[in-house]
């Protein structure tokens, strides 16, 4: 009986203390980064630094400006001048952009 607990007791120490994680654990697929409220304003594009796309899994399309002094802003992927911004700094197609 001492042996089995021993051997129990070591069992759970070293699956407590071992780094081996599955591959499914490790990586989260949960979005890092959702929008709610959206800002309904343009700003001047040389206050923008980043814009990227929200998860697919968020309720609700967005685009999230990163400004030059870090602020993070939500605009609707429906909203014109976040498209236009979106499209001019990822070098794709878009319309004419009027900032």
């Amino acid at each position: 009986m001492k042996t089995l607990c021993f051997a129990l007791g070591l069992l759970l120490l070293t699956a407590c203390c071992c780094d081996a994680m599955p591959q499914a654990l490790r990586y989260s697929t949960a979005p890092g980064n959702c929008c709610f409220n959206f800002n309904p304003h343009r700003i001047p594009l040389k206050f923008v630094s980043n814009i990227s796309k929200t998860h697919s899994a968020c309720l609700k399309p967005a685009f999230i400006v990163q400004t030059v002094k870090g602020r993070q802003i939500c605009y609707s992927q429906t909203f014109q001048w976040a498209q236009d911004v979106f499209n001019k700094l990822h070098n794709t197609e878009g319309s004419g952009l009027q900032l």
